[in-house]
């Protein structure tokens, strides 16, 4: 699973001595780890899609960082951000095309909004962004 090649590549940062990726790593297992403990209290497991989703989120939250540092004035953190940001980049999957999603709609044989939303929300969750497909869909 994902949150093991993360806990893997946290190790190996740590033994690298590369402070800010594990530094990084730590708080995405953090994160993972509750959201393993708030599924299990639901009798759920923990998928890749949803620590995906994490990483996404992370991602998201690192860069709003570095764009404050950057209008701070902060070369120094900006770096350190920038290699806690290719730290966890690595382990997100390529997002789909517009192409991609485009061949995988027009293969549904229904066609409704609501089936195809749904289609994509359980068979590619983390690998498309949802509002894309909306856009697509719209086009087509």
């Amino acid at each position: 699973m994902l949150d093991e090649e993360i806990k893997k590549a946290r190790i190996q940062a740590m033994k690298d001595r590369d402070r800010s990726s594990s530094d990084v790593l730590s708080v995405v297992m953090n994160k993972i780890m509750l959201a393993k403990i708030d599924k299990r209290e639901k009798g759920q497991e923990l998928t890749d899609a949803d620590v995906v989703s994490i990483l996404q989120k992370t991602e998201k939250e690192l860069y709003d960082e570095k764009e404050s540092f950057e209008k701070a004035g902060r070369p120094e953190k900006v770096a350190e951000l920038d290699v806690q940001i290719s730290a966890v980049k690595k382990f997100i999957p390529a997002m789909m095309s517009e192409e991609e999603i485009k061949d995988i709609i027009m293969a549904l044989p229904d066609k409704s909004i609501g089936s195809v939303m749904k289609h994509f929300k359980t068979n590619y969750a983390g690998k498309c962004d949802m509002k894309l497909v909306g856009d697509v869909f719209k086009r087509i």
